[in-house]
């Protein structure tokens, strides 16, 4: 996040970057269906995030909830954070064995910019989870993780 008036800009540090996003997770978004938070009170790094999608309507994810795990490493924002599924989930974006989010087949992550967040990831992984091409695959059992 930049901030400033007149053609001047001043890049927001990583550590109050990731407390606005803390911040934000705690409240909620949007209609509930994604959330997040960090994993650890204690890292003061703030490496290590918790996400969550509800299934979307209307898909065989319809209900279903998918914990994920995000890192923002010490690059973070300029760089984006690894996710990984830890709910089994088919989606062509996943890698079936890992549960790895790969940034080829995710183009958010592949065009990454810094004023991308954690929750734009969540929510369109989401989004993702209803188009055309992954809105009918067959998933694993419900219950079944990484």
């Amino acid at each position: 996040m930049t901030l400033g008036s007149g053609g001047s800009s001043v890049v927001v540090p990583r550590n109050f970057r990731l407390l606005e996003e803390l911040e934000r997770g705690e409240k909620g978004i949007g209609d509930g269906t994604v959330s997040y938070g960090m994993d650890d009170g204690d890292d003061i790094f703030m490496r290590s995030w918790t996400g969550t999608i509800i299934g979307p309507h209307n898909s065989v994810h319809e209900g279903r909830i998918y914990q994920l795990k995000l890192f923002c490493d010490k690059d973070y924002p300029e760089k984006p954070p690894s996710v990984r599924f830890h709910s089994r989930v088919n989606m062509t974006c996943v890698n079936h064995e890992t549960g790895m989010v790969e940034p080829k087949k995710f183009s958010l992550l592949s065009n990454w910019q810094r004023e991308c967040t954690m929750e734009d990831i969540l929510t369109q992984l989401k989004k993702e989870m209803a188009a055309t091409y992954n809105r009918k695959l067959v998933q694993p059992p419900e219950g079944t993780y990484f």
